[in-house]
């Protein structure tokens, strides 16, 4: 039974034509399946309605091919053929009673239309973003007349293919957000005056008004700051303005802010429900419906929001993909099952990697239809067989959780007094906290599986695993930071004077505190380099992060956080120093390279922390490999996670679960989307 204040989170809404089964709204978002992987993606939009979401939305959605953004993998309406694979998601979301939206968008300066070589249309001549060599057109009347065209018929498409709300995306990088932004400079009725800015936007919403007639919604999906200071949109002045200018023009209102990076920051830098203070007073210049996000995963600041009048529907992205099921926990009053949002962003990452979406907490994502896993069902066991699972971190934990679920025995040991490997250290760096909802989540659940034991403070050796009989042995052991320097940059041992003290994270995480000038030196290229930089600085130590690539911690570029590091450990006071690799640990000085010239140079350093790669900790597997050997009736012995391979927490995650759900199943499930050519031999249009 739920709790009685969350009752309000379940009302119905009225959009348009059409009502929302419960405030619930996947807002649109990237998962990198798309056009290219249409079964993949409806799938998973699917498994989203299922989960209790009254209204899901597929991601940018190109309505001609001027808006091309290849390589990224996104949707597309150009013509009738893109209509089928949308219909796909539309029959998915509708088979859950759920509304399926489409983000109708057309992009601008973002674009270099790199498929189509078509020019890039824009309000104001000047270069595309990036480091293409391609400018974008200022559009003149007609080409805003061939844009309104091409929207209309991309409503119409849209609407053929089932399609309940039709979104004008007007977020950062669209060519209505970029008339709308003070910054443009055009001097027509379509620049100047806000009231002149606005005007495309608002033909835009007509004119989706006409294309899908009226059987569907039409929503905005608007910026309401654009965190650009005096030289943007800002919340109390033109972007509360400019919404009540429009204000009944749409069925709904999907408030953002900023860019992608502003509008989804990861959680070492911002809290459950940020974007709040942005959408006070909004309320009060419309009555359609308002929606915002926040990462929200608590019951109480979603009915919190509703309550005080805030947003009428919790939008949410990246809760919807660590737990598609958590509205109907939250009906159910499963609050402790809701599987929360880490926000680490590694599910953004896989939009820049263009392949299918991933998740920290939800191994199962981006795997509905490819590999046939469900977030919340596992094919219960073939045979009764035991398992033991060595080690609780990640993989250990996801591993054990999901092979009781099936319903096997399983002993899961762990040598540390407390579960969570990795996780559990990680978790007590600067910004990680929420990292322990990896390890928390895990635990909660194994809690209630009578079949499962967990035994902590158990390091076991060859001897005892044999000793416990079991079936089939699963080794979780993790990994551990190597200290001599190998990494990308070096593929042999660095060369290190006796004098000069060389720590890993390892140390670092278990409590040593070296103190002085301390270099970080930065191989491994995510987070681990600027997070043990960081702590040291506020331990008050001199610390210089040096890195072989252009960026610190560059990976985090795909998770939308590169920029917010490099402020965090310029405000610590680190100096950061790129394109530079490690050469030499001298007495007191470090040696680098200059990667791109061969120069060299030389800083001061009392210490040194090598931050380079790991090493599985894979003994245990070969001892126990070796004494069981292959021989028919004994124990067969497999390797999961860092252990096998070392990476980040969301593979180690996958591993486990990976492990868990192909136990005993002869011929795993790998369904792979291929291109259909007809008997003409022409390429069929799906």
């Amino acid at each position: 039974m739920r709790d009685p204040r969350f009752d309000i989170l379940f009302e119905a809404v009225q959009i348009g034509p059409h009502t929302a089964r419960n405030r619930f709204y996947q807002t649109p978002h990237c998962n990198g399946m798309g056009n290219l992987r249409p079964q993949a993606h409806a799938a998973m939009r699917g498994v989203k309605a299922e989960g209790g979401w009254a209204v899901v939305n597929t991601e940018h959605c190109s309505v001609h091919p001027s808006g091309d953004l290849m390589p990224e993998v996104l949707q597309m309406l150009w013509d009738d053929g893109d209509i089928p694979p949308l219909a796909l998601m539309v029959d998915a979301v509708h088979e859950h009673g759920s509304l399926a939206g489409v983000q109708l968008a057309y992009p601008a300066y973002y674009n270099a239309n790199r498929l189509t070589r078509d020019v890039p249309l824009g309000p104001m001549d000047r270069p595309v973003s990036g480091h293409h060599p391609i400018q974008v057109r200022a559009m003149d009347k007609q080409d805003i007349r061939n844009l309104l065209g091409w929207w209309k018929a991309a409503a119409n498409r849209a609407r053929k293919a089932g399609f309940d709300i039709l979104n004008v995306d007007a977020n950062f990088s669209t060519i209505a957000f970029q008339f709308l932004s003070p910054r443009n400079q055009r001097t027509d009725e379509y620049g100047g005056s806000l009231k002149n800015r606005i005007r495309l936007l608002k033909e835009l919403i007509e004119v989706t008004r006409e294309g899908g007639s009226d059987q569907c919604a039409v929503s905005v999906r608007l910026i309401v700051d654009e965190l650009f200071g005096n030289l943007g949109l800002r919340a109390p002045d033109e972007g509360i303005e400019a919404i009540g200018m429009l204000a009944e023009l749409p069925d709904l209102w999907d408030l953002v802010i900023g860019t992608w990076a502003d509008d989804s920051p990861t959680s070492r830098f911002a809290p459950e429900n940020d974007h709040e203070p942005f959408m006070v007073g909004v309320k009060a210049v419309t009555t359609k419906p308002v929606i915002g996000v926040g990462r929200f995963t608590s019951p109480d600041t979603m009915a919190s929001l509703i309550r005080r009048g805030v947003l009428d529907m919790i939008g949410a992205a990246r809760p919807s993909i660590a737990d598609p099921f958590l509205p109907k926990k939250i009906e159910e009053g499963r609050y402790e099952d809701i599987r929360e949002c880490i926000g680490c962003n590694i599910c953004v990452s896989s939009h820049f990697a263009m392949t299918n979406l991933r998740c920290t907490q939800n191994p199962t994502m981006g795997e509905e239809w490819r590999r046939g896993w469900h977030p919340e069902r596992i094919a219960p066991k073939k045979q009764d067989k035991s398992v033991l699972v060595v080690g609780g971190g990640p993989a250990g934990l996801e591993c054990a959780r999901a092979l009781g679920e099936r319903g096997y025995r399983v002993t899961l040991a762990e040598r540390e007094t407390k579960l969570g490997g990795r996780v559990t250290l990680e978790g007590e760096l600067p910004g990680l906290r929420e990292w322990l909802r990896v390890r928390d989540w895990r635990v909660t659940q194994l809690n209630k599986l009578a079949n499962v034991e967990v035994y902590v403070g158990s390091e076991l050796t060859a001897a005892d695993v044999a000793e416990f009989d079991p079936d089939h042995v699963v080794i979780a052991t993790g990994s551990h930071w190597r200290a001599d320097g190998i990494g990308r940059a070096s593929h042999l041992p660095l060369k290190m004077a006796t004098a000069m003290r060389v720590f890993t994270p390892d140390d670092i995480m278990r409590g040593v505190s070296p103190k002085g000038r301390i270099t970080v030196y930065d191989d491994d290229h995510y987070y681990m380099g600027s997070v043990i930089a960081e702590k040291l600085a506020l331990e008050g130590n001199d610390v210089t992060l040096i890195t072989p690539a252009s960026d610190v911690s560059s990976f985090s570029i795909n998770t939308l956080e590169n920029i917010r590091v490099a402020r965090r450990l310029f405000d610590r006071n680190v100096k950061m120093i790129t394109h530079s690799s490690l050469v030499e640990g001298k007495k007191d000085t470090v040696l680098v390279g200059d990667v791109r010239t061969g120069a060299r140079a030389e800083y001061s350093a009392d210490a040194l922390v090598l931050v380079t790669s790991r090493l599985p900790n894979s003994q245990l597997f070969h001892t126990v490999s070796s004494h069981y050997g292959h021989t028919e009736g004994n124990p067969k012995v497999s390797r999961i996670g860092d252990c096998n391979a070392p990476a980040a927490i969301y593979a180690a995650v996958y591993s486990g679960h990976r492990f868990a759900e192909e136990f005993d199943v002869d011929t795993p499930l790998l369904r792979r989307e291929r291109i259909d050519l007809i008997k003409s031999g022409a390429i069929a249009d799906c």
